[in-house]
């Protein structure tokens, strides 16, 4: 039931971040904030670490900050300032540690576990620059389609032993055929791509199979969002490297 609660989740995300490619640049930003927003709020809850609510409010802000400035920035490289609302999400990470009163023997595990979390936060940006940098859906399509097969192998019962590979064969597959249709991305290139995201996705299956249920639904949708949002740089400097 959880793996098919996140699927789900993840696959909303991936619709609604297809879909800024048709209804503009205003849509990709909010979706990116709202998204950024509601992963960085529910990873602490997800991890289980102290301080939840300040934590959470940090990687959030982190991570929607650096989708605006993504969506704001006039210069060509639309990721110049998301490495520095990183920096300043962990060291603000850094401070609660610091001055928190509770859960002092786990503060090394809070501070990896929320530095994580802002890194992935901050990644959202990348599915703004994309969209910014590109204009037309083609790579989009390919990540979001492989991603989708990923997903829907991770929703099944089977053991990891068999879903991991199957998941990143289908989604080699699947790259090349979303090119075709799509885009006139080269088949290697998609393929390369689709193991990519393949791989991505059956790391963070795995991580959600290995950690304990969340008690907190907040913690089920970062979870989820989690490796869409980590797919956004991966997306962008794909596009950079292969396209131009």
């Amino acid at each position: 039931m959880k793996s098919s609660i996140a699927g789900l989740i993840s696959i909303i995300a991936l619709v609604l971040l297809v879909a800024a490619h048709y209804l503009g640049l205003g849509w990709t930003v909010g979706v990116g904030i709202a998204l950024a927003a509601a992963f960085g709020y529910g990873w602490p809850y997800y991890l289980g670490i102290p301080a939840k609510k300040t934590l959470g409010t940090v990687i959030a802000l982190t991570g929607a900050g650096s989708a605006l400035t993504a969506g704001l920035d006039a210069g060509g490289d639309y990721l110049v300032w998301t490495p520095i609302m990183i920096a300043v999400g962990f060291a603000a990470v850094m401070v609660v540690q610091l001055i928190r009163g509770t859960g002092q023997k786990y503060r090394l595990e809070s501070t990896l576990g929320a530095g994580t979390g802002v890194a992935i936060a901050g990644f959202a940006s990348g599915w703004v620059a994309s969209i910014r940098f590109l204009g037309e859906p083609g790579m989009t399509l390919i990540v979001a389609i492989s991603a989708v097969v990923a997903i829907a192998v991770g929703m099944l019962s089977w053991p990891d032993r068999v879903l991991a590979p199957l998941a990143i064969v289908l989604a080699a597959l699947a790259g090349p055929l979303a090119a075709l249709i799509f885009s006139d991305v080269r088949v290697l290139q998609a393929a390369v791509l689709g193991v990519l995201v393949g791989a991505v996705m059956a790391a963070f299956r795995q991580l959600r199979t290995l950690s304990r249920e969340p008690g907190h639904l907040i913690g089920v949708v970062s979870s989820a969002l989690a490796p869409i949002l980590s797919l956004g740089a991966l997306v962008y400097f794909v596009e950079k490297l292969v396209l131009h």
